[in-house]
């Protein structure tokens, strides 16, 4: 009888080992799918992330250009490759050479008093350097007109009226800074201001070409219907022109009385010829 007793007990034990084995399996089974289940989670919450990281660098890549464009630089990208006078030079942009006057400032002429002295002092400055064009407009010759930008950031425009070097032409420009620049070169008497009766390069020119005598331009041919068209021209020294139409933008830079005319007292009483500008 004991014998049964004793082998009960030890089936008994052994059952229970087995249900504790097998409890105990369960319990780390059951972990386990709770560390995978908690790891998977984790893993879904950071895949939005990745995704709108993703989202943001595609977006980036596909914007603008003017987005990711930095400020424009100020780097000078056109070399100056001849010096025609004091106020005209050469470019060299984009393989091709471009005569360029320069805006708001007329220099002796070559023959004139420091004529010479003006184109050197500009060769000086800018011949064979990289310099930066704005531009302002486009002259009746077809040349463009603006200022040129030194390596250091100087205007060559100012440094020529500056040092004297140079007239503001203020038939054509209303620019401060220009005529701040005379009135100091003035004022220090540097370069042309030497003279004591400096003559103004426009007015030179005029007297080159005969002096505009009434006698020489009373009989001057004039074009068909000139003794009845109207013309506008800037009553200045400076100016040489006059212009078909009233709204023509050179005729607005005039800083002077503009007179209206017909066209044949504009040819033979101002000796004028037509603008080319605004007439083409």
């Amino acid at each position: 009888m004991k014998k049964y007793i004793y082998l009960f007990l030890a089936i008994s034990q052994f059952t229970a080992c087995q249900s504790d084995h097998q409890e105990g399996q369960e319990q780390f089974r059951e972990r386990q799918e709770a560390i995978l289940e908690r790891a998977q989670e984790q893993e879904a919450a950071t895949e939005p992330a990745a995704e709108e990281e993703v989202l943001i660098l595609e977006e980036t890549e596909g914007a603008p250009a003017s987005v990711a464009t930095p400020a424009p630089s100020t780097t000078a990208g056109d070399k100056v490759v001849a010096i025609k006078d004091g106020d005209t030079v050469v470019l060299l942009r984009n393989g091709k050479e471009e005569t360029v006057r320069l805006y708001g400032v007329d220099t002796p002429e070559k023959t004139q008093a420091f004529g010479q002295k003006a184109k050197q002092y500009a060769s000086d400055l800018a011949f064979g350097k990289q310099v930066r064009l704005i531009v302002n407009n486009t002259d009746r010759y077809g040349r463009t007109v603006g200022t040129i930008i030194l390596p250091d950031g100087r205007s060559l425009n100012e440094e020529l009226v500056k040092d004297g070097y140079a007239w503001h032409y203020k038939a054509y420009s209303n620019d401060k800074n220009l005529a701040n620049a005379e009135a100091d070169a003035r004022r220090f008497k540097r370069g042309l201001w030497q003279d004591p009766n400096p003559v103004a390069p426009w007015d030179y020119r005029k007297e080159k070409r005969g002096g505009a005598t009434a006698e020489s331009t009373a009989s001057a041919p004039v074009p068909a219907g000139a003794t009845k068209r109207v013309v506008y021209l800037c009553n200045s020294t400076g100016s040489n022109v006059y212009h078909l139409t009233a709204d023509c933008y050179v005729l607005k830079r005039c800083k002077e009385e503009v007179i209206r005319t017909t066209e044949a007292v504009a040819i033979r009483t101002h000796d004028r010829r037509v603008d080319k500008v605004c007439s083409r």
